[in-house]
């Protein structure tokens, strides 16, 4: 059972680091609102990430005018949440809430190679990538099999950039299952390297994640869901984008 005075106080926690230390209080309507994210079992982490993707639209703007508040995120997180209960296979525990502000269009085929491109490119140079697969310092370098394999799929979708803006028809459906078999390519990869104190660690978060879903579920869909999370938690651990791309 989700301790809902607990994940408001986590969602408080992270909302104040991501305002720069200004504290906006989770009460009342707002309180109402994020614990229906907890009974809908929305994962701490899914809430996190859809508060960062609000936050990341609004720095773009411009100057911060006014912190950010939470109920502001919510339709980005419900967004996040829905796309995650596709991935990891599980259908909600309540009845979500109305719809809020509408979700953003998502990238063009040449945005989203551009954006994967530059995530890629910023993963061999980063520390969280090296955290993720071995004990010890974080500069100490990853394995070196997995960053061949990175730049790999960088020179690749470079090459891809190229003609995605005129793909139509069957070369751009080549190029979005491309996509897809070099996402599970890189993920492959980054599990055959993962420290296993670090898996070990991920696959408790996994499971914690699919754990308010596990009464509803086959043994067999429980597994598939957890080993979903797993992966992406993994990809959020090193900053692996998601190649894949909606047609």
């Amino acid at each position: 059972m989700t301790d809902l005075a607990e994940y408001c106080r986590q969602v408080e926690a992270y909302l104040t680091r991501k305002n720069e230390g200004h504290l906006i209080r989770i009460a009342g309507p707002v309180f109402e609102q994020v614990s229906g994210w907890a009974a809908q079992g929305v994962p701490l982490a899914v809430a996190f990430r859809g508060i960062d993707r609000y936050c990341e639209r609004y720095y773009a703007k411009g100057p911060r005018r006014r912190p950010v508040r939470v109920e502001f995120c919510e339709a980005d997180i419900l967004e996040l949440f829905d796309d995650w209960r596709r991935a990891v296979g599980v259908a909600p525990v309540a009845d979500a809430p109305p719809d809020g502000e509408p979700p953003a269009r998502r990238d063009s085929l040449p945005a989203h190679l551009d954006r994967a491109i530059a995530r890629l490119t910023a993963m061999r140079s980063t520390s969280a990538k090296a955290s993720a697969f071995i004990e010890g310092p974080v500069d100490k370098p990853a394995p070196g099999a997995f960053d061949r394999r990175l730049d790999e799929a960088v020179r690749e979708l470079d090459r891809t950039r190229a003609t995605a803006k005129q793909a139509r028809g069957e070369v751009r459906a080549a190029i979005l299952d491309r996509l897809a078999a070099l996402d599970r390519e890189l993920l492959a990869a980054a599990r055959g390297e993962i420290e296993d104190r670090r898996c070990a660690a991920l696959v408790a978060e996994a499971e914690a994640e699919i754990a308010p879903f596990a009464g509803r579920m086959t043994a067999e869909a429980r597994a598939r869901a957890i080993d979903a999370a797993f992966d992406r938690l993994l990809r959020d651990a090193i900053g692996l984008p998601v190649l894949s791309h909606d047609p």
